[in-house]
């Protein structure tokens, strides 16, 4: 995969929204409890059917993870569209909405790295539950903050969490 990504040359139309909902949409197929979606992308978007918010009511209805690599030019010599200029915040929300991360790269040379970090991560995650005390179930959007309090002596951790879910209808 690497050695592929290392020639491939961007160029045309990107219908990068159409691209995740399909990949949120085949991961429902998928026979694991725990799905997680790579997105390897500038993040501009200029050729989707599908909506930002489309895409992101997708990901908030979807038990996937969204892990993003943003491949940016250097900051000195970026010449980006209006679409690529929103292209990390795009990626930055998806992957954050879903419980996952986003990795900003400006070399090839990184990707290995980010991959292992990736792999790292989904190797060591926690599954937790709870109780809500609002049981009505009218199918809306409860957000959820999950807050760590690390034991001492250990190094700062950090939580990654989805934002919220879909209530219940029946």
């Amino acid at each position: 995969l690497q050695d592929r990504l290392l020639f491939v040359k961007s160029g045309g139309r990107t219908a990068l929204l159409d691209a995740i909902y399909l990949g949120l949409h085949e991961m429902r197929m998928a026979t694991t409890s725990r799905k997680a979606l790579l997105v390897i992308s500038d993040g501009g978007d200029n050729y989707s059917r599908y909506t930002e918010r489309d895409v992101l009511r997708a990901v908030k209805e979807s038990d996937v993870q969204i892990y993003a690599v943003g491949i940016f030019e250097p900051l000195s010599s970026r010449d980006r569209t209006p679409e690529e200029a929103g292209g990390p915040g795009l990626l930055s929300e998806l992957a954050e909405t879903s419980g996952g991360r986003m990795f900003s790269v400006e070399d090839a040379d990184e990707l290995p790295d980010i991959a292992e970090k990736i792999s790292i991560e989904l190797r060591n995650q926690y599954v937790i539950g709870y109780k809500p005390s609002n049981l009505l179930r009218d199918g809306r959007w409860r957000r959820i903050k999950v807050k760590l309090i690390p034991p001492r002596g250990l190094p700062p951790l950090q939580v990654y969490a989805r934002t919220g879910y879909y209530a219940p209808t029946q």
